[in-house]
C-alpha cells in the first residue's frame, strides 16, 4: 500500500508517521508513505498556497492551483484509488471505513488548512471526504495521521499478533471488552476469576457479555441495529 499526504504545514507529520506501529510497518516494507510539501507548487517568489476567499470572508483559503498541479504530478505516476480530503463536514470516520481502506492499494489525502481549500478540489479532485469527529482543528494533519494510522494497522504484518486488531472495538460494532494483566491482584483489586480459569469457552462468553454490557452503558447507539 502507498499513501501520500498533501499538506501545508509537512513537520507535522514527521513524528506521528515515523514511530510504533506505522513507522514499523513502513520499516517493513508493509506500506509507503511519503508526506508532500503543497509550497512545492506555491505561486510566485513566495511560493503562495492560499488567498483571500470571495465574498469577504474572514479567513485565509487554500487555492485550487497549486492542489490541481500536486494531485496531477502524483496521477501521473500511479492510479490513485481515492484521494481524500480531511474535512469537519465529510463522512464521519468508523472502523467499517478503516477495514476498507485497508485493502486499497494507493491513496491521496488532501490536509486543509487555514479556512478550507477552494471548494472546486473538492468538486473535481476529490474522490472522498472524511472527518473525524464534530469539531475544528487548525488543520487536516493531525486527522491525516489519526486516519493512517487506523488504517496501517489492519494490514497483515502490521501487529505482531495479527489477530489482535479482530477484537478491537467496533469491528463487531461493540465495544472491547475490559482487559488485564499481571499482577493478579494489586491494592486489592483483583482480575475477575473467569478469566484465570484457563477455560476458553467460559473467557469467551465473559467477554461477549461484558462487550455487550458495556456498549450498551456507553455507546447505546451502536445498538440500534
Amino acid at each position: 500500500m502507498r499513501i501520500d499526504i498533501i499538506s501545508a504545514v509537512p513537520e507535522l507529520l514527521e513524528s506521528p508517521l515515523s514511530h510504533s506501529i506505522v513507522g514499523r510497518a513502513i520499516k517493513k516494507g508493509l506500506v509507503e508513505i511519503e508526506v508532500h510539501n503543497l509550497r512545492k507548487y506555491g505561486l510566485g517568489p513566495r511560493k503562495n498556497i492560499d488567498d483571500y476567499s470571495y465574498g469577504g470572508d474572514a479567513g485565509m483559503v487554500l487555492m485550487v492551483e497549486p492542489v490541481y498541479r500536486m494531485i496531477e504530478e502524483l496521477r501521473a505516476q500511479r492510479s490513485y484509488d481515492e484521494v481524500i480530503y480531511l474535512s469537519p463536514d465529510g463522512e464521519r470516520l468508523n472502523q467499517a471505513i478503516s477495514n476498507e481502506l485497508s485493502l486499497k492499494e494507493n491513496i491521496i489525502m488532501l490536509c486543509g488548512h487555514y479556512k478550507g481549500i477552494d471548494h472546486r478540489i473538492r468538486e473535481h479532485l476529490v474522490t472522498r471526504e472524511i472527518s473525524v469527529g464534530d469539531y475544528v482543528v487548525s488543520g487536516g494533519e493531525i486527522p491525516a495521521a489519526l486516519l493512517a494510522d487506523s488504517i496501517v494497522r489492519l494490514i497483515p504484518g502490521a501487529l505482531t499478533d495479527e489477530t489482535s486488531a479482530l477484537s478491537d472495538s467496533f469491528q463487531d460494532d461493540l465495544l472491547s471488552p475490559p482487559v488485564y494483566t499481571r499482577p493478579v491482584e494489586f491494592n486489592g483489586w483483583k482480575v475477575p476469576d473467569v478469566l484465570l480459569s484457563g477455560n476458553p469457552k467460559l473467557i469467551q462468553a465473559w467477554q461477549d457479555e461484558k462487550a455487550l454490557e458495556r456498549t450498551r452503558l456507553l455507546r447505546p447507539e451502536l445498538l440500534k441495529d
